[in-house]
This record gives structure tokens, C-alpha cells and sequence, in this order.
């Protein structure tokens, strides 16, 4: 099971704070358990590794593996939790600078027309070989409707007909709610092959369905493991909730006390994305009605070179999520040099894990000095049992955080403000 080291930034809590903040989280997951807190119609992601459905685990599996046998590019068309999640555990577990096979891109999670047009050019660009690339594209959308995704999905839907005529559904796959919405109609017309998002589970608590499965089963990820570590994660917690618990609690003292701005980061470029599945996931569900914590991701040491004078030393109400890789698979060390003109022979025979890890410790101890609460989520391996974990483990601990705000964790409704003045500016009819 993955760690959650919650005592550093309980060091920061004034005395009696933790016990309210406990009792309220311990209210909060009898909500969750019962199904009497806010939102009870949007739990289905309990539900889902409740009883694990090995049946659409295989499903996805093969058409994963078929499509992987095809393609040399699968596009995932989505925006929001219908990208992110994938996004974050393909980043994760694959090689960041060595594309596999097939090649992993993204649309419809902006609106930027320079960014399709290069996108059609780089897809439209034959192989070295001369022949032409074999695209597939996996729209996720629950509505259809959802202007980004629907306008490159409208974009790429042509381009797929036009490159594979009476082929052209073979090479699209549609993952949305089981009934109603605009994509369902374009299904229906088209006849293409349709996964289904359950209705009592929302876009940025999707990941352990088709809408994330199949993404990262194309990208060669092994789902099984990744979903098992998840169920393997409930059964833990539902009978030792205290890790959970203890952070839910914690944040919440926290917040509190005037903490407004948690920052997520790690020292490993691969949880940067991770690190933006939390954002999404935690920023849709608490920032309501005047409340939340506002999630920043920043990747360290990059960042420590841009904003960490603020984080050090700037206005004192940020705490700080950091993601922590034990094991490194790979295996680089320093080897020294004759003249040591750059001062590093100091570190010959270490590896780049063992400094990055000393790098972090630095960084967390200097940051708790300058009054920053740190929380320390550690990884003993980076592997799809312990993403997994985490997943689960970041979704439950969320839904538990926001019902001791006394909000809804699943809904968003401040995401619809901005869509109607958006629409009402480009004239969509009534």
C-alpha cells in the first residue's frame, strides 16, 4: 500500500485542532459508507472496485490488444477527467522520451486551431517507410456536447472517414453515458463501437472505467493490475480507514487555520501528470461556494528555479503535497572525471535517484523551516498495483475532505457559469 506521512504537517496544527478535525472526518466517511452524505447518486466509483467486473476488464483488454497490434497512433479526444486520468497513470508507468508502439496523443482538451492543424499534419505525415499511419481515436464524452471535445472530435471524425472510407469504424471508439446525449446519436448513425460510462460516476472519478482503462490498456499497461491495486486499496481502507482519515483530517485542520493553496509535486517527472489528475480531481470538488483549498501543480527541481522563492519564502498559506518514488528502476550513477572542473567528483558512484531523493528531503525540510505544512505521499515502487492504490486512495480521501467542508464532491456547478457566457458570446441558439 502506498504511505501518506501526515505527522510534519500536524506538527502545525494548534493544540485540539486534529481531535474536531478527526471527528468530523470519521463523520464524513460513515456518510460515505452509509450513503447519506451529499451526492449519494455519484458513488458508482465505490461501487465499480466493490464488485470488479472481469468481464469488461477482459473486453477492454482485447480490443486494447488489437488495436495495439494496428496502430501507430491512438488519440484520446476528451477533455477534463475524461483525459487526465489516462494521461496521468500512461505518464506514470511509461517511458516519457520513448514512445511505445502505438504512439499516445491528445485532442479536443482545448480549442486551439493551431494545435488540430498540426495535429492533422503530423497524422496525415506518412511513415518513413512511405505508407500511411494507422490512427485511432477514442472520444470521451458523457454529454457529446462539450465544445472542445466535440469540435475536434467533429475535425478528426472527417479525417478518419476520409483516410479509411467504409473502414473508417473500425478506427473509432466511443466511450459516454448509456443513453441520451449527442454523441449517442452519432453512434446510432454511424455504428461505432461504444464503451459505456456508468451514470453514477462522474468524469474526474472515471479513471478505473472505460473512459481511462482503455487508453492506458492501449499504451500496454497492464489494467488488471492497475484496477486490483484499487480494490486491493477499498478493501483496506474500508476496514482501516486511519491513513485516510489522518490526511482528510489534517488538510482540513489546516484549511482551518487559513491554508489556501496546497501545492502538488514530485521530484519525478513521470507523477507530473499524476500530480494533474489531483488538481482536477480534488480542485472540481472542493472550490465551492467560497471554500476550498486552491490545488498548484509545480515539478520539482524545475520549479524550485522558478516559484520556490514563494514557496519559501512568500505569504504563509501554502501546504505542500509532495509524491515520493522509493525504488528507482533505472540505474545512471556519477563517474568521475580526471580534472573535475565542474566540483562533482564528490558525488562519484552515487546514482541520479539517490541525489534527486536527497534533493527532495533538502527541499521538504527547508520549506518546513520557512512554515510550509508538508504532506509526503510515497510510492515504494512505481508500478501499476501501487497507481492504482493511489488512485482510490486519492479519490476516497477527497469525497471524505469535502463532506467535512460541508459541500458535494461530485457535482460543478461553477464549470456551467463560464460555458454560458461562452455561449451566449457565440451565439448559440437557445
Amino acid at each position: 500500500m502506498i504511505r501518506v506521512e501526515t505527522s510534519t504537517a500536524g506538527s502545525f496544527l494548534k493544540e485540539g485542532s486534529y481531535g474536531q478535525a478527526l471527528k468530523k472526518a470519521e463523520e464524513s466517511f460513515k456518510q460515505l459508507q452509509d450513503k447519506t452524505g451529499k451526492g449519494p447518486e455519484w458513488l458508482g466509483w465505490r461501487d465499480t472496485v466493490a464488485q470488479p467486473d472481469d468481464a469488461l476488464l477482459e473486453e477492454i483488454d482485447s480490443l486494447a490488444a488489437s488495436v495495439r497490434q494496428s496502430a501507430d497512433i491512438f488519440i484520446v479526444c476528451g477533455i477534463g477527467g475524461s483525459y487526465l486520468g489516462s494521461k496521468a497513470v500512461i505518464e506514470a508507468l511509461g517511458p516519457e522520451l520513448l514512445p511505445g508502439k502505438p504512439e499516445i496523443l491528445y485532442a479536443g482538451h482545448n480549442m486551439s486551431g493551431r494545435y488540430l492543424e498540426e495535429l492533422l499534419t503530423y497524422i496525415s505525415r506518412p511513415k518513413e517507410d512511405g505508407t500511411p499511419k494507422q490512427v485511432y481515436l477514442n472520444v470521451i464524452s458523457k454529454s457529446g456536447t462539450t465544445i472542445e471535445t466535440a469540435l475536434a472530435f467533429r475535425v478528426l471524425r472527417k479525417w478518419i472517414h476520409t483516410a479509411y472510407g467504409d473502414r473508417a469504424t473500425e478506427h473509432i471508439i466511443c466511450t459516454t453515458s448509456a443513453e441520451g446525449g449527442a454523441l449517442n446519436k452519432i453512434i446510432r448513425a454511424n455504428g461505432y463501437r461504444k464503451f459505456v460510462l456508468p451514470d453514477n460516476i462522474g468524469g474526474r472519478f472515471s479513471v478505473l472505467t472505460p473512459v481511462g482503462l482503455l487508453p492506458i490498456a492501449v499504451a500496454g499497461i497492464d489494467i488488471r493490475t492497475l484496477f486490483y491495486g484499487a480494490v486491493a486499496a477499498y478493501q483496506l481502507l474500508e476496514k482501516s480507514p486511519e491513513m485516510v482519515l489522518s490526511y482528510a483530517a489534517t488538510r482540513f485542520a489546516l484549511y482551518g487555520q487559513g491554508y489556501r493553496i496546497d501545492v502538488f509535486t514530485s521530484f519525478e517527472p513521470h507523477l507530473k501528470s499524476f500530480g494533474g489528475w489531483m488538481q482536477q480531481l480534488m480542485g472540481e470538488s472542493e472550490g465551492k461556494n467560497g471554500k476550498g483549498l486552491f490545488p498548484v501543480l509545480l515539478g520539482y527541481s524545475t520549479d524550485l528555479h522558478s516559484v520556490g522563492q514563494m514557496v519559501q519564502d512568500g505569504h504563509r498559506n501554502i501546504i505542500e503535497t509532495f509524491l515520493v518514488v522509493n525504488t528507482a528502476v533505472q540505474k545512471l550513477r556519477i563517474e568521475a572525471e580526471a580534472d573535475d572542473h565542474d566540483g562533482l567528483n564528490y558525488l562519484q558512484g552515487r546514482s541520479f535517484h539517490d541525489i534527486n531523493t536527497k534533493a527532495f528531503e533538502g527541499t521538504r525540510e527547508a520549506h518546513t523551516r520557512g512554515g510550509v505544512p508538508p504532506f509526503t505521499v510515497v510510492f515504494d515502487e512505481l508500478n501499476a498495483q501501487s497507481v492504482g492504490q493511489a488512485i482510490y486512495f486519492f479519490e476516497l480521501a477527497t469525497a471524505v475532505y469535502v463532506y467535512c467542508l460541508g459541500e458535494n464532491p461530485f457535482d460543478q456547478p461553477g464549470v456551467e457559469d463560464y460555458k454560458k457566457e461562452m455561449y451566449r458570446l457565440l451565439g448559440k441558439p437557445v
